[in-house]
């Protein structure tokens, strides 16, 4: 035990393994916002930072979690693995020396990680497991330097403890931590991060001191990449685990170590972590099968932390089958405490704040506040069964009316995709789309296009609100909409695009959009999540049989092809990327949900094709989101995914040319379903990582039109001509120039009009550059 226990503190019987960390109203994101704006200085965004991270602690008190280190210290200004960067000073050398005089990463030092410079990308950005959050990439290589560079976690336990709550400190254990970097660009070939560990620990382990030191009791490491099958070996990531945490849990002072293990089965390394001289282990006991009696058995006296609440999604925990897996965990391990399976990051913060939702779909949803209630209910049920029996009762009431509620099952809906074919999910063979494609829209080689939205100016979003309120008539909202229609065309066309977009102002959210036009959905309207750094999103409910009633889209791309003799791409988000991005029912299997979406979907772009539109886009962002993190679930999953995309894309004719997107993924792990999709073109998020996925598109030898991005829109730096030739340069040489289009990663929505028009010129002097010297080499 730590030396500077005198006792040891039992691990709070109820707590979460994190909470959205954003505000109730989203201050956190207005308060960095308005640092980066120059509007507030570091002081006052500190004094915000600390009044979200106090109310937290305790509205978390008020739901039941009073134990000491029951509260989860979980806040980030950003990103959690970038937290772990900056305590390890891991700053990679194209950046400089960020360290202050002090040797410390301040917050300026820290925000240029995560948005780079004029002259310097940011760390790459990822999708954490299989969420919709992203991270940032650690880049690591042999001469990486790590000291500790911030006191923050230190000094944030202490904050809260001076105003009498006791939190849990958190990090990112160290070998997720490095599992999930990777090699930096000087790096030599085959360097693995993992074989940096010996030089990481001794700072996790100054940090367990300076902890101690500060009176923490309880520190949570995280290691999420244990349960995901890695391309490293087993026996190595075994082997790293264990002498992580001999060495941390050997440190001459300490606070007690709770490893947590969340997004799935932790399998084969449970018995490792077992072993060790932890003193607390979380398993992900929701969506993982519960161990079993021998593989518990390593446990001997350390606390066994069941994650049985769902942290992920957000519909009412089933308690009694909550209540039979506690039963059967304390049969094996003995020491038992209750925790969601996840962090609640992933959800909105209180349910009873959606009071436009019906009261009978509120009473099926849990929210982060919700899932505090249910994890301290099952504590009490492991303490006492009887002191629980009645909340039990009347969840498993609710759950079983839900069942029966209308709009849950419709038959109509069911018997449409009870009656598919195979025909429905196929199209004519590619060269036969391909030529009729080429003759029908007669585009340049190197085509430039945009993904489809264009920045949403505070304008934008007033009318919205305005219209929302009653304050604009539906009509006064329309024409803003199209005045800025034309805006967005115009400008395409005096920059000189091929294939224009109308540049979607009348959408709030690429899922939501949609979710407010689909039968089966509810919108929030408070329910926002951190979706990276200060973006936030509102994930819509899925809850019911998908159906479309009446086209979506149709008059707005109807209008913009109007307004020019270009192809106007019609826009629509996929089947995948509505289930990823939504909160789905947990009813019924994925796949069939899907396909509900895919049809509603299909009529849509039946619908856009008969009003001429010739090029219709439909985005799969998410598409590797959802690749389960177990290889031997990859097949299923990846079988009605694709299946639901060919079977929205499936009914148009061989000339209308049919475009997908996708963004911040690995695409070599999937590059085979992006095939599948057999999509015509296919936009790829690229810049960030150097254009990385050429290599994995030579490689596969893909043959159709492919736009890997070459313009970054998640960073405010505007890339030069020059940069972007290079990039351009890259792809040509590793795909075929006539498959090759040119565009940005992603959709243009967060971004300023300044910055966007000088990105998107400059792409479009490179792509001329480009095509030039392509011209130059034929002749």
């Amino acid at each position: 035990m730590p030396e500077n226990n005198l006792s040891v503190t039992p691990f709070p019987a109820a707590s979460l393994l994190g909470y959205p960390r954003i505000g109730r109203r989203r201050e956190l994101k207005k308060a960095i916002e308005a640092y980066w704006a120059g509007t507030i200085d570091a002081a006052a965004l500190d004094a915000a930072a600390k009044e979200i991270q106090l109310t937290i602690a305790r509205r978390l008190q008020e739901l039941g979690l009073t134990e000491a280190a029951a509260v989860p210290g979980t806040f980030s200004y950003y990103d959690q693995v970038l937290d772990a960067t900056a305590h390890l000073g891991a700053v990679p050398a194209r950046f400089g020396n960020l360290l202050n005089a002090g040797g410390q990463l301040d917050i300026d030092g820290y925000f240029t990680l995560a948005r780079g410079t004029k002259d310097q990308q940011p760390l790459e950005m990822t999708k954490w497991f299989d969420t919709n959050y992203h991270y940032l990439v650690p880049e690591i290589g042999p001469e990486t330097e790590f000291t500790p560079a911030s006191n923050r976690i230190v000094e944030e336990f202490g904050f809260a403890l001076a105003n009498g709550i006791e939190t849990r400190p958190y990090i990112v254990g160290p070998v997720t931590y490095l599992l999930l970097s990777k090699a930096s660009d000087d790096a030599p070939a085959g360097f693995a991060p993992l074989s940096r560990l010996e030089d990481v620990l001794p700072v996790y382990v100054q940090l367990l001191d300076k902890l101690a030191a500060a009176g923490a009791s309880w520190i949570q490491l995280d290691e999420p990449a244990l349960v995901v099958d890695q391309d490293t070996p087993a026996a190595e990531i075994e082997a790293a685990v264990a002498r992580a945490y001999e060495v941390l849990s050997n440190a001459a002072q300490r606070p007690q170590i709770l490893v947590s293990t969340p997004y799935g089965a932790l399998d084969g390394q449970l018995g490792t972590l077992a072993a060790t001289n932890i003193d607390a282990l979380h398993i992900d006991a929701f969506k993982g099968a519960v161990p079993s009696a021998a593989a518990l058995a390593g446990l001997g006296n350390k606390t066994l932390v069941a994650g049985v609440v769902d942290g992920h999604n957000i519909w009412r925990n089933d308690l009694a089958v909550s209540a039979a897996k506690l039963d059967e965990l304390k049969a094996a391990a003995g020491r038992i405490a209750v925790s969601t399976s996840t962090s609640a990051q992933h959800v909105p913060h209180d349910v009873t704040e959606e009071t436009q939702l019906s009261e009978e779909l509120r009473s099926w949803l849990a929210f982060a506040d919700q899932k505090a209630v249910e994890v301290r209910i099952l504590a009490d049920y492991v303490a006492d069964p009887a002191t629980a029996k009645a909340a039990i009762d009347q969840a498993s009431a609710v759950i079983a009316a839900r069942a029966t509620a209308a709009g849950v099952h419709r038959e109509d809906v069911r018997a449409r995709t009870g009656a598919l074919t195979g025909a429905d999910f196929s199209r004519s063979a590619y060269e036969v789309r391909e030529a009729a494609q080429e003759e029908a829209l007669d585009l340049p080689p190197l085509p430039t296009t945009t993904i489809g939205s264009f920045p949403q100016t505070p304008e934008i979003r007033s009318a919205r609100a305005r219209n929302n309120k009653g304050d604009l008539t539906n009509e006064q909202y329309e024409q803003l909409m199209k005045d800025e229609i034309k805006r967005v065309v115009d400008l395409q066309e005096e920059l000189g695009y091929d294939v224009l977009v109308h540049g979607e102002p009348e959408r709030n959210d690429m899922v939501q959009y949609f979710a407010e036009n689909l039968e089966g959905f509810d919108v929030t309207v408070h329910g926002w999540v951190q979706s990276y750094g200060s973006r936030c999103t509102r994930p819509s409910i899925l809850w019911g049989d998908v159906t479309r009633s009446a086209p979506i889209t149709v008059k707005w791309a109807e209008y913009a092809q109007s307004l020019t003799t270009k192809p106007m791409k019609g826009m629509l988000t996929g089947p995948v990327t509505i289930l990823a991005w939504s909160f789905v029912r947990d009813d019924q299997p994925l796949g069939e949900t899907a396909n509900q979406v895919g049809l509603a979907l299909r009529d849509e772009i039946a619908d856009l094709e008969a009003a001429g539109i010739k090029i219709i886009q439909v985005d799969e962002p998410a598409l590797r989101e959802l690749l389960p993190l177990r290889k031997a679930d990859h097949p299923a999953y990846l079988k009605w995914s694709v299946d639901s995309f060919r079977l929205a894309t499936a009914g148009v004719a061989d000339a209308t040319q049919i475009h997908t997107h996708l963004c911040y993924s690995e695409f070599g792990v999937i590059i085979d379903a992006i095939d599948g999709l057999d999509a015509d073109v296919t936009s790829i998020e690229a810049a960030r990582s150097r254009m990385e996925v050429v290599h994995d598109l030579e490689s596969h030898g893909f043959g159709r039109g492919v736009g890997p991005g070459v313009y970054d829109i998640h960073s405010p730096r505007v890339p030069g001509e020059q940069e972007v030739t290079e990039l351009l340069a890259t792809a040509v040489k590793h795909v075929p120039s006539r498959q090759l289009w040119v565009n940005p990663d992603c959709g243009l929505k967060t971004r300023g009009y300044a910055e966007t028009e000088e990105s998107l010129r400059n792409l479009v002097k490179a792509t001329r550059t480009v095509r030039a010297g392509l011209l130059q080499a034929a002749k």
